[in-house]
């Protein structure tokens, strides 16, 4: 047998590389108040990080489609002008890519936040460079699950095959996405997900940090064999 090693890595965005909790929750209050609906908890609204919007809108306060819709229009409003920048980088991010890609790898970023607003933030902290590729949701609608993202990717990079690329994320979202799309998904344990619930549905492995990862992924590469 022969050891078949990874050859790219690629990130979620929120509850993996940013901690975006506070623009996200407080674009999600301002949409809900413009329905006269007060959430003053928000840390309530965290679960709005991670899938996409409309479906949130509509799956914890019941709105249609068509509401939800509006709804994500108004958390633009905000968003743009406000709550882009209303984020961090987790601790170890800057070191956790550049040390991937001296060993080699290729770096993608695959999120369900709009393309051109993954875009703005990697560029805002000055490592949209250090990415092979940033694939996001399209304002159209036409990619918007994080299966959808995933799959535009492998388009990208028809050159590799789908088991020399890991995902690394923080939700169910990004596993089931990743189980969807017949790639590979290590969970973090630091975001917004439940890891338990992660591991029940098939991610690889977790990891506790960015400092760790690097170590992690070669562990997980070690046991995919190819004959």
């Amino acid at each position: 047998m022969i050891k078949k090693m990874m050859k790219a890595v690629v990130f979620d965005l929120d509850g993996t590389l940013i901690d975006s909790s506070e623009g996200v929750t407080k674009c999600v209050q301002y949409a809900l108040m413009h329905f006269g609906i007060d959430e003053p908890d928000l840390r309530s609204l965290c679960r709005f990080v991670g899938p996409p919007l409309y479906k949130s809108f509509m799956n914890f306060y019941g709105f249609s489609g068509e509401k939800a819709w509006e709804s994500v229009h108004i958390y633009r409003e905000r968003y743009d002008r406000e709550g882009i920048r209303e984020c961090c980088l987790y601790p170890g991010v800057r070191e956790c890519i550049a040390g991937l890609r001296e060993k080699g790898y290729r770096i993608g970023l695959a999120s369900s936040k709009p393309e051109i607003s993954c875009r703005q933030i990697l560029e805002d902290f000055g490592i949209a460079d250090s990415f092979d590729a940033i694939v996001g949701a399209t304002l159209d609608g036409s990619i918007e699950t994080k299966e959808d993202v995933l799959n535009e990717l492998l388009r990208q990079w028809g050159d590799l095959e789908k088991d020399d690329i890991i995902l690394i994320g923080d939700t169910i979202y990004d596993v089931e996405g990743a189980n969807q799309a017949g790639i590979r998904c290590m969970a973090v344990s630091f975001g917004f997900g439940d890891v338990q619930q992660m591991l029940e549905a098939g991610a690889v492995g977790v990891c506790d940090s960015l400092e760790e990862l690097p170590g992690r992924i070669e562990m997980t590469g070690d046991r995919i064999q190819a004959s």
